[in-house]
This record gives C-alpha cells, structure tokens and sequence, in this order.
C-alpha cells in the first residue's frame, strides 16, 4: 500500500527544530489499471490530499492559537516590567 506524505518542519525563534509528518494511506496502484481502477485510485488520491490538506491546516490553526498565547504572555511581562513607568 502507498501512501501520501507531508511534513512540517518549525524552529521558533532560536528553539528546537520541531517536524510534524501528515501521512494517509492510498490503494495500491496495479501496473496497467483499468479505467475504473483508474477512476477509484485517483478518487482516493483525491479524497486523500483534501484529508491531508485539513490535517495540516487543523495542526497550523493550533500552532497559531498557540503562539498568539505565547505573545500574550510576553506582552502581559512587559505591562508589569513597566508598570506606573512612561513607555
């Protein structure tokens, strides 16, 4: 059985180098297919990257909810280093 693959590769801002792999699997493709085996292998390739294309957009919607987080915290420190100061 084959499959389709994807990767994300991340290294924010001086961090670990991060890779998050997509993978769904495909029928098997015979040698010299029928039109209608033809028809089925490229219907579930087709089915298959409309998969793999919301997996990674599901996985990058997380990412930046968490690095809107993370923003957040950092903007929140800053307020109480210059709390009662002029910035």
């Amino acid at each position: 059985m084959s499959s389709l693959t994807a990767s994300y590769t991340n290294t924010p801002h001086g961090q670990t180098t991060t890779t998050e792999i997509f993978t769904h699997n495909l029928p098997s493709a015979t040698p010299n297919p029928s039109t209608p085996d033809r028809i089925a292998y490229l219907s579930a390739l087709h089915s298959s990257v409309k998969d793999l294309q919301a997996d990674i957009n599901a996985f990058l919607t997380q990412k930046m909810e968490e690095d809107k987080v993370a923003g957040a915290k950092v903007d929140d420190a800053k307020f109480e280093q210059n709390y009662g100061e002029e910035v």
